[in-house]
């Protein structure tokens, strides 16, 4: 038999006609979508769970894994590939878009809380990783199988750097998460609609899928019109007292209760203060350290956003000037706005000689250059390692660098009752930077018993020498001399020592309130 020449194969269409832009510009909005998705439960997670890492770690790692199961699932995709594609997005939209609704609702009326979370992780990332796959398989016979990778991983990155830069930017801060998800969930719906209405083959199932896309869309339209009451609604049975005032900033969640006798911030679900004895708590944390310090001008407080440690230092006139550096414009905005958050620090945001700096205080304190007599430290608790590189000997070496001769420092430092390692940590991390130390401790009601740790670079000091002002509710000379009297079982226990290489604080905190938080 005579040899017949071999044909060259016909050549890949390069798609010339604008259905392949459209199905690659759907990568875009997978990819974006997919992230978010995955922020908004991260996010979520730390806000109802705590400890932010640990959530985030664990939450990006099920989502890949879940994304890797569904590479694997799509090969089990055949007939009408473009069919199949319209499928996942509706239900990625529909799963991805009520996650965080769900999840808020759901919070206070199950016990199984993270197993409905990554298993709603799990259900994302699986529909995500089918559709990229099978994408690839649809557009296979449009675009050389080089030009084909590298054109879907471009827009599957370029989706995520848009995600990852408009959700603290944009997006937390203008819709909060409710509305971001049901939103975004909304967006992978409309890409289904737009494929169905501009692919031909798509006609023989156009109409009916037509309506599961629109009844879709309605849904989840409804969703976000009424998102503000579903975020109420979900607050009203994690707090007792009334909701007030809600809003989710890039850092946190803040929410204010209030009832006949009190209100409450809450932080993330962490409660704050309480208006009835924040006094105790801030009298406590002030003027100890000011009644060693008659001649102090200048004040550093880093956190205390609520103004209510400032208000007690402008007690002193002899003050000349304080700053107060906080994370969170949200909530400095709030104490300086709100009529009765005013009325309760007595405008002291507002006062001429306090400057109110926003910004990350781990990186401030390292380019302020200015001597300071008393520094107020009054982050929140160490319950992540975010915030628990702020009670370390790094953190603390720099504090060290900005006290003017024969300056204190006083360090909120939890409960030496409920977090007893956690309290002396904090203690031994201060003398290992270099600080002769004072512990002292009282009672608030709200909180039961709380912490504090006075620091200087010399001992030649005393918490109770000099004089009070007027006006204080809870504490004297006899109250502080009682402070500083640490009964048996909160007395001081060895501990190591919280370096940023081992965060011992955060280990020793999850620890010591985990019996009391689970």
């Amino acid at each position: 038999m005579a040899n017949q020449p071999v044909l060259p194969a016909p050549p890949r269409r390069a798609g010339p006609d604008h259905l392949p832009a459209l199905l690659l510009g759907s990568v875009f909005v997978i990819a974006t979508c997919g992230l978010i998705y995955e922020l908004i439960a991260g996010t979520l997670a730390s806000y109802l769970l705590g400890d932010s890492v640990t959530q985030f770690s664990t939450i990006i790692g099920a989502y890949l894994f879940s994304m890797g199961i569904g590479s694997w699932l799509s090969r089990f995709l055949d007939g009408q590939l473009l069919k199949w594609f319209i499928r996942l997005e509706i239900m990625v939209g529909l799963v991805g878009g009520i996650s965080a609704p769900l999840l808020f609702v759901l919070f206070e009326y199950v016990s199984s809380f993270r197993l409905i979370l990554y298993t709603l992780v799990g259900l994302t990332g699986i529909l995500v990783g089918l559709e990229i796959p099978l994408l690839m398989r649809i557009l296979e016979n449009r675009f050389e199988f080089k030009d084909l990778v590298s054109r879907v991983f471009t827009f599957d990155y370029i989706g995520a750097l848009l995600a990852s830069l408009i959700f603290p930017l944009v997006l937390v801060p203008q819709l909060g998460l409710v509305r971001t998800s049901l939103f975004f969930g909304a967006l992978n719906v409309a890409v289904a609609a737009v494929l169905l209405l501009r692919f031909e083959e798509t006609r023989s199932f156009r109409r009916s899928f037509l309506g599961v896309v629109a009844a879709s869309l309605l849904f989840l339209g409804a969703g976000f019109v009424y998102a503000e009451r579903i975020q109420v609604y979900t607050e009203t049975l994690a707090f007792q007292d009334q909701v007030i005032y809600s809003k989710s900033t890039p850092y946190q969640r803040i929410v204010l209760t209030k009832n006949s006798r009190e209100l409450r911030l809450f932080l993330n679900g962490n409660l704050q203060f309480s208006s009835s004895d924040e006094y105790r708590y801030h009298e406590a944390l002030v003027h100890p350290a000011m009644q060693a310090l008659p001649r102090a001008r200048r004040v550093l407080v880093l956190g205390g956003g609520d103004g209510l440690a400032v208000r007690e230092l402008l007690r002193y006139p002899q003050l000349q000037q304080i700053h107060l550096v906080d994370l969170d414009p949200g909530m400095t905005e709030l104490f300086r706005r709100n009529e009765m958050l005013v009325a309760l620090n007595q405008r002291a945001l507002l006062h001429p000689k306090v400057q109110v700096i926003n910004g990350d205080a781990y990186q401030w304190v390292r380019q302020d250059t200015t001597r300071y007599d008393l520094l107020v430290v009054d982050f929140p608790d160490p319950s992540n390692y975010s915030i628990g590189k702020l009670y370390s000997t790094s953190f603390y070496q720099e504090l060290h660098k900005l006290l003017a001769p024969g300056g204190l420092m006083v360090v909120q430092s939890t409960s030496p009752y409920v977090a007893r390692r956690s309290f002396w940590c904090i203690t031994h991390t201060l003398q290992a930077s270099g600080f002769h130390t004072i512990p002292y401790h009282l009672y608030v009601p709200s909180f039961g018993e709380w912490g504090y740790v006075l620091a200087g670079r010399n001992g030649h000091w005393r918490p109770d020498a000099g004089p009070l002002p007027k006006g204080l509710r809870y504490v004297t000379p006899q109250s502080i001399r009682q402070m500083l009297v640490f009964p048996p079982d909160m007395a001081e226990l060895p501990t190591d020592i919280n370096q940023l290489n081992n965060q011992a604080l955060v280990r020793y905190f999850e620890e010591d309130w985990g019996p009391y938080t689970h």
